[in-house]
């Protein structure tokens, strides 16, 4: 990427700025400025005149501090085009050229006619030193050559005998290792709802616990089991979800079976919080609801896949506004976690995952 090809593209975030100014009241008028509702209410407005998506990612990384001078990918620009009302970039870069965007034109006074020039091509030779008959050459020539001649000669004994310390030293590496896998052994943990008696179907953690080391933890799909191998004794983990209650498991080993199912007890207000943040279609009813589930002093995360802005905030208002908009975006809502107090959600974040694509 060259500097005009950014300078064009700044050109363009300020035309789609003005764009949206011009049906729409966001937080502040500077587009690096926008966050939350007003991210989503521009790509609301992005998909109805430009029949395209752009992500939050995409956003956080080219407009609000693009310090890499960075521009995106070439469907994302011509996106960003037609919403300002031009055919592509192509298009948008021609009817609003810059200074300092100059061509170097190839003096014709240099080749009038324009004819290829040939170069002529230059063949090298290597030096080649004749050879010196032997009736010729004088004593030292001819020692050196046998010298030479002795010293080129492979040393069998000296190449076997590091072959066969290599092969030793493998042999015995290979032994080491499955010998000590010999004393793994495969456990298989399945997970289910206390209440229903049903397979989770949501995302979990396990959280492997080893003394005098940091924990390891794992990502288990949902309806999927957890296959853990270990040659230790003991087994301590911690589950967690964010519908479920965090439960510790411990196992001793020595006798443990191979296959077992493990019972979660579900989070009840997180449920709730995820049916009436994304299921129900009723907006009063949702609202109403959710003012009685949250603390009015909660607070609420929203996680952005940016490496720039990795967190914003927002107050419980901005929150039900945000979960109550009937956008294509709530779909991808996903509550990652929310602590309880008092009967009250006194704690939410979530974020929303999104993928670019033209629709």
């Amino acid at each position: 990427m060259t500097d005009i090809e950014f300078l064009y593209f700044q050109n363009l975030k300020k035309a789609v700025q003005d764009k949206y100014l011009e049906s729409h009241s966001p937080s502040f008028d500077d587009i690096s400025k926008w966050k939350g509702i007003d991210i989503i209410y521009f790509q609301e407005d992005l998909r109805q005149k430009a029949k395209g998506n752009i992500s939050e990612k995409t956003f956080y990384t080219y407009f609000k501090n693009n310090a890499q001078e960075k521009i995106p990918r070439i469907d994302m620009l011509n996106i960003l085009s037609v919403y300002v009302g031009f055919n592509s970039w192509s298009e948008f870069r021609k009817k609003n050229p810059l200074a300092e965007d100059k061509r170097t034109v190839t003096s014709p006074a240099l080749n009038p006619e324009n004819e290829p020039v040939t170069v002529p091509k230059i063949e090298y030779k290597e030096d080649i030193k004749p050879a010196i008959p032997a009736e010729n050459q004088t004593v030292e020539e001819i020692n050196q050559n046998i010298t030479f001649s002795n010293e080129s000669k492979p040393n069998f004994l000296k190449r076997y005998l590091w072959l066969g310390i290599s092969v030793l030293l493998f042999a015995t590496v290979l032994i080491l290792v499955f010998y000590d896998n010999l004393f793994y052994k495969k456990y298989t943990y399945a997970f289910t709802d206390a209440d229903r008696n049903s397979a989770i179907k949501g995302e979990l953690d396990v959280k492997i616990i080893r003394d005098n080391e940091s924990p390891i933890l794992f990502k288990v799909k949902p309806n999927s089991p957890f296959v853990y191998e270990t040659k230790s004794k003991k087994l301590k983990m911690i589950i967690s979800s964010p519908f479920y209650k965090t439960d510790e498991v411990t196992r001793d080993l020595t006798n443990a079976p191979e296959k077992e199912n493990i019972e979660l007890k579900p989070n009840d207000y997180a449920i709730q919080l995820f049916y009436y943040s994304k299921s129900i279609k009723d907006f009063k009813k949702k609202t109403d609801q959710l003012n009685r589930l949250i603390s009015d002093k909660a607070l609420i995360y929203q996680v952005v896949d940016s490496d720039i802005y990795g967190i914003e905030t927002l107050d419980k208002q901005k929150y039900i506004s945000l979960v109550t908009l009937p956008t294509t975006s709530l779909e991808n809502l996903e509550v990652i976690d929310s602590q309880m107090e008092n009967g009250k959600i006194v704690m939410i974040k979530f974020k929303i995952t999104e993928d670019e694509k033209t629709k």
